[in-house]
């Protein structure tokens, strides 16, 4: 062991120390300096462990101490307790290499030099660094560590034998703490304040030798000081200057100094006071003058910067600029990174930068369930799990565009004859339920939810329930008795005597935090299951971004409960706009990304108590339309499902629509009249429909064209009308009428007109029907993919003013026509404008949805156009309409201005897939005929419809299915042998014919010709 520095040369040193903070700093630089020559510099590191240890025995030296005395201090971090998951005293690099590992030389080097130590697997000695620090760095310790167990979950390979830098690394602990753990091939710890650099190289020399001043290798024969450097640098300007290229760039960036690197040098330097250059490293804090000088904006100079010197397959935190750089630099005048409120920037710049890599790495619309996207499911269960201890898995998460479609869905999935609503909930429930008037004696439908509505207050509330005994209670909780779990419990007791179904919504008690505050409800669900009878809602909307951009979410651990909501949620929606459930993806992924792991086991759960079966159960129409209709098939994790069952595109996305998509969330302070889309839609359907949208017009907007037609069918039951369906409708829409108990008929149609409804015979029909609605998809038919021309359109509306029929003529799949054969544009408000009604109720309303006729994959935007004052008054009293938000109607309206002036590459590119969808129907076609199939074409749109004539009464039995094959099941014998999901002609409505859609990614639709091939072979044998 070599000999210990003098006691009096120890004094020396913190006599010096003790004068000021710049003696101190001095005398630090004074070491440092014989650190970095070889020859003195074991001495200058045994002096420094002998400060140590005289600090580490206790007395006036010890802690904190330290630097009220002596103006700085050295001391321990100690890693293990902050790594997720690692109990303490286990070895925190099991995939470093073992002790027979250590290479031959170093081993050799220590037979021949006894004094040399080499450390051979990482941490199992290092549990902990030996740091020096000063007053002039600030050390923001919690922090810190959370942003190193932030590194931690990232696997071992996204360091190792990588090129790295740590902006803002401060004392440089963890670089130097990320260099023991991942033996990257070289760390650069950067930082602006020249006075961190010199204690950060002090610190690299504490911890590369020991106290006698010996140098510590690692397993592959390298010391720290092999793996690391430091160097004052404003942001990347060290490593741009020096032509780096790094592998990685991670650092926690202060986001309210100036981003102008000429300014800062002009008041930054090493002589700086310690004052200011703490305050210009706590950027935890108000800064006076550093922060009201140099503003915000750091973060996007240091992601731009980092462009310039990361490797081609480097990885950044911020891929903001990246992804601008890739052909949207248009964008680009549009990107403000700066911000008032640093919780906006937290927010916004992490959605931002996932909202960036998505667009660039998905070129078409991922196919996601009407249940909500798997991955955002997967982070609610996640967040309740890491940070509330609920097991909940995806399979107990539904869901919605908000909590007032919540709602509404579950009362029209129970259809109670009473139900007790929250007085603070029933603003978006439809006016008709409401019992004053009931009462009263209003015009509403047979078989409507009446809903009496109640105080909060748990205590009576629990009153009314006993008294009253609903079926459905749908409640909140107040804030003081969300704290606990005994409101919470004593409400499920009494639903449950009671018979009562009970939806309590928690929305203003879930906190989006890494620190959330005690929740009863929660905390109830850690021990126990949810009874059956029961249901949490959470509406998220408490964002600090976008104020009006909603999604909801229920939870139910009753199986047969998720499926029905689901299924509702599929046929009276769609499903839920995939960026809302984007965004609020990406918070609860940032939480999940920083939080602590529990270090407990999870307790036991008790079971739910088993409900009565005197529970009321699903509606009756309800229940009948969910046993009949045909539902989204989700794929396993053994094999994916191929989807021509949906009437959704998954083609690509032109550049021009996800450049929209982007800038309309980067663009801060958007005004009312960027976001107007009312004149743009007017020319749209003028343009394509000749319809004329005046002043007098209502137009209204919703999520997907499937949640307006909704509207519109309870429209239709209050007035006690009648909704009439072509044969060969959408079986969606028709299974959403029956789901609400709509009085509908069928309108006969043949496969000789392609499946149109012909003039007589939809006067036959209107002849003994009162209070009329005929339904019209065109000018493209939803699913024939047949045309009505001008002609057609005139014949059938002049039939429908005979008898004063109300008529939604549909266009939501219309707008991609790519063979016309002779069919005239529409000229609706010629048309019209020669009629002669019966009644005053002849009105034509018009659907639409704008993804199709723009190319927006994925990105849905239904209207409504109404003319008759009587129709928006009814309409607008079921006000719980699934709206699109700001940022959509910014992006659809900068589209329908691309469209509408017939800007030329906008053009092309739906020429372009008019042509590819022209090209796939003709191949679909094709392999349908050589396989046994009658297909009948189309002439747009995206779908076709075929008849399984070969297959007719073939008795097949064969994975898992068995039975004598019809138009019916059909659909299941192709799934089940192929993975191939079709519509089949329960759906369709037209005997033994099902639906093909064929806008599937390219790849997508090559495999579904290929299943339609291997299906023949299992069905009608080989040849």
């Amino acid at each position: 062991m070599a000999a210990a520095p003098p006691v009096e040369e120890v004094d020396a040193f913190l006599r010096t120390c003790a004068a000021s903070g710049d003696a101190a700093y001095g005398a630090a630089k004074a070491v440092l300096e014989r650190l970095q020559a070889p020859a003195t510099r074991a001495d200058a590191r045994r002096l420094l462990g002998a400060v140590r240890r005289r600090f580490a025995g206790g007395g006036p030296a010890a802690g904190h101490e330290c630097f009220r005395t002596f103006h700085f201090r050295i001391h321990d971090v100690v890693l293990d307790p902050h790594l997720q998951g690692t109990p303490v005293g286990r070895p925190l690099a099991d995939n470093l290499v073992p002790p027979l590992a250590v290479p031959e030389r170093i081993r050799e080097s220590g037979r021949r030099n006894p004094g040399v130590r080499w450390r051979t697997t990482g941490f199992q000695q290092r549990k902990k660094l030996t740091m020096m620090e000063i007053p002039s760095i600030f050390i923001p310790e919690d922090w810190s560590f959370t942003f190193y167990e932030g590194l931690n979950r990232h696997p071992d390979s996204i360091f190792r034998d990588k090129t790295v830098a740590e902006l803002g690394c401060g004392n440089g602990w963890i670089s130097i703490a990320l260099a023991e753990k991942w033996c990257p091939s070289k760390v650069y710890g950067l930082d602006i304040n020249p006075r961190a650099i010199k204690i950060a190289g002090i610190n690299l020399y504490l911890n590369a030798f020991d106290d006698d001043g010996l140098p510590i290798y690692d397993s592959e024969g390298k010391t720290l000081l092999d793996r690391v450097e430091f160097y004052e640098s404003d942001l990347l300007s060290y490593c741009k200057d020096n032509k780096i290229e790094l592998d990685r760039i991670v650092g926690c960036i202060p986001q309210i100094l100036n981003p102008n690197p000429e300014a800062m040098s002009k008041i930054v330097s090493e002589n700086s006071s310690e004052e200011f250059l703490y305050s210009l490293s706590n950027y935890c804090a108000l800064q006076g003058f550093v922060e009201d000088q140099f503003g915000l904006g750091l973060i996007a100079r240091a992601v731009e910067e980092g462009i310039s010197v990361i490797k081609p397959s480097g990885l950044m935190v911020k891929k903001i600029f990246e992804f601008l750089n890739d052909g949207f630099h248009e964008v680009s005048s549009s990107l403000d990174l700066s911000f008032d409120d640093d919780s906006v920037a937290d927010e916004k710049i992490p959605f931002l930068a996932y909202l960036a890599s998505f667009l660039k790495e998905n070129k078409s619309n991922p196919c996601e369930p009407p249940a909500g996207c798997l991955n955002f499911r997967n982070l609610v269960a996640g967040f309740m799990k890491s940070y509330h201890h609920i097991p909940l898995t995806p399979d107990n998460v539904v869901v919605f565009p908000s909590r007032a479609v919540a709602i509404e869905n579950a009362l029209r999935l129970f259809s109670p004859g009473l139900a007790i609503v929250d007085e603070h909930l029933t603003r978006h429930l439809p006016k008709q339920w409401l019992t004053s008037l009931a009462i009263e004696g209003s015009n509403h439908a047979k078989d409507t939810v009446t809903v009496i509505e109640a105080p909060r207050q748990s205590d009576l509330l629990i009153e009314l329930i006993r008294k009253l005994k609903p079926q459905v209670v749908v409640t909140g909780m107040a804030q003081f008795e969300a704290i606990t779990s005994a409101a919470f419990v004593n409400l499920l007791s009494v639903t449950k005597d009671v018979g009562s179904r009970l939806l309590l919504d928690i929305s203003e008690h879930l906190e989006l935090s890494s620190l959330p505050s005690s929740n009863g409800v929660l905390k109830y669900l850690a021990g126990k299951t949810l009874p059956s009878h029961a249901s949490i809602l959470c509406g998220l909307v408490k964002n600090q971004v976008y104020s009006d951009l909603e999604v909801a979410f229920t939870i139910s651990e009753d199986a047969t409960v998720y499926k029905a909501l689901s299924q509702t949620i599929e046929l009276l929606e769609g499903y839920t706009s995939v960026i809302s459930q984007h965004y609020y993806g990406c918070l609860f992924h940032e939480l999940l990304a920083f939080q602590i792991g529990d270090r407990h086991p999870p307790q036991e759960r008790e079971p739910a108590e088993v409900i009565p079966k005197e529970m009321i159960g699903f509606s009756s129409s309800a229940m009948s339309t969910l046993e009949r209709a045909e539902f989204f098939v989700p794929g396993s994790k053994e094999s994916g499902v191929i989807h021509m069952d949906l009437d959704r595109s998954f083609l690509p996305v032109p550049s021009a629509v996800n450049a929209s998509i982007f800038e309309s969330f980067v663009r801060q302070n958007i005004t009312d009249s960027e976001t107007d889309v009312r004149s743009s839609i007017q020319q749209l359907v003028k343009d394509s429909y000749g319809f004329l949208a005046d002043g007098s017009s209502e137009i209204i907007y919703g999520n997907t064209s499937l949640a307006l037609f909704n509207k519109l069918v309870l429209c239709c039951m209050q007035e006690e009308g009648t909704l009439l369906f072509p044969s060969g409708t959408n079986g969606h829409y028709v299974n959403a009428a029956k789901f609400v108990n709509a009085t509908t008929l069928t309108i006969p149609t043949n496969s000789q007109s392609g499946f149109k409804i012909e003039p007589n015979v939809l006067a036959y029909t209107l002849e003994n029907v009162s209070r009329p609605w005929v339904y019209i998809s065109g000018p493209t038919i939803n699913p024939t993919g047949f045309l009505y021309g001008d002609n057609d359109i005139k014949e059938l509306l002049s039939v429908c003013a005979r008898f004063g029929a109300r008529v939604v003529i549909d266009t939501s799949s219309s707008g991609l026509e790519f063979q016309d054969d002779g069919c005239s544009q529409w000229n609706l408000e010629r048309c019209v404008s020669t009629l002669k009604p019966s009644k005053p109720s002849f009105s034509v309303i018009l659907l639409g949805e704008l993804s199709f006729e723009l190319t927006t994959a994925g990105l849905d935007f239904g209207f409504l156009i109404l003319s008759d004052s009587s129709l928006v008054d009814a309409f607008y009293s079921f006000p719980s309409l699934s709206r699109p938000h700001s940022t959509l109607k910014y992006t659809f309206r900068k589209l329908l201005g691309l469209k509408n002036q017939k800007d030329q590459h906008f053009s092309d590119l739906i020429k372009e897939q008019k042509e590819t969808l022209k090209n796939r129907a003709n191949q679909l076609i094709k392999t349908l005929k050589s396989c046994g199939w009658d297909a009948l074409g189309c002439h747009g749109g995206i779908s076709m419809l075929a008849k399984p004539t070969a297959y007719m009464g073939i008795t097949l039995k064969v994975g898992g299915f068995e039975g004598k094959l019809d138009g019916s099941n059909i659909r299941e014998a192709i799934l089940r042998t192929t993975g191939l999901c079709i519509s089949s002609s329960t759906w369709t409505g037209v005997h033994g014919y099902c639906r093909f859609s064929f806008a599937q990614e390219s790849g997508e639709f090559d495999r579904a010709m290929d299943c339609i091939t291997q299906f023949k072979a299992v069905g009608l044998g080989p040849g």
